[in-house]
């Protein structure tokens, strides 16, 4: 396969994922859209990666390549039908531009924090393989406070309702995060937008001892991470 990622900050890449994709024999063209770069069509493409940024969905005015970015989303899922995977910011994106809502998150959820599979998720392909209770790591202050029609919610959290969402057959996206790495948080502290809710939440000190906690769960991360990615596949090889 020849996945395109839409980018928003040059720190948050596929990370794992982008590992195992390698492994198997796959390419990838991230465009990073925060830096200026063009959209390409989509004719060369068989899947759609969106990864997270440090911009909200509503800050169009700040960020016009935005209102682009949505409108190239919904043409990809619902025109193309191409296989989507939507992280944090991309699960978002692929909530408002198929008709759902984004909003500040009552409560941020920044930490190694559980979510817990609903019905659907449990019995879903997606999620197939992973405990129906899990950890992983979290860092956002806005949330899907609407769904689009037709959506279905796969996985939820004590704060955040919408954790994990499937539309069609093909397209999903997760607000946490699965792809992390060794220096994943210590990249992303880098962003003075990042490590400021991090030790808002979190308090001085924050980035060491979330650091510390991912490293602690690495292992499951990445396990998770996998079994995800081949799940994604899987659904994207469907027609």
């Amino acid at each position: 396969m020849n996945i395109l990622g839409l980018q928003h900050v040059n720190v948050e890449h596929p990370g794992y994922f982008l590992k195992l994709l390698r492994e198997d024999g796959h390419s990838y063209h991230g465009v990073e859209l925060d830096a200026g770069e063009t959209i390409p069509p989509l004719d060369n493409y068989d899947g759609l990666w969106v990864m997270g940024g440090a911009m909200d969905v509503w800050e169009e005015e700040k960020f016009p390549w935005l209102v682009r970015e949505k409108q190239f989303i919904k043409e990809a899922v619902i025109d193309f039908g191409i296989p989507y995977l939507g992280v944090c910011l991309g699960h978002q994106l692929l909530a408002e531009a198929l008709g759902g809502s984004v909003g500040p998150a009552e409560t941020p959820e920044i930490g190694v924090l559980e979510v817990q599979l609903t019905e659907a998720g449990a019995q879903g392909v997606f999620f197939d393989g992973l405990p129906e209770q899990f950890k992983c790591l979290q860092w956002h202050s806005s949330e899907v406070i609407g769904l689009p029609s037709d959506a279905e919610v796969l996985a939820s959290s004590a704060d955040c309702t919408v954790q994990a969402l499937k539309w069609g057959t093909r397209a999903y996206s997760v607000q946490f995060h699965l792809e992390v790495e060794q220096d994943t948080v210590e990249n992303w502290a880098k962003i003075s937008a990042y490590s400021d809710v991090l030790e808002s939440v979190m308090g001085k000190g924050g980035v060491e001892a979330l650091s510390s906690n991912c490293k602690k769960q690495i292992s499951d991360f990445n396990n998770n991470a996998e079994r995800v990615y081949l799940n994604w596949m899987q659904t994207s090889a469907h027609t």
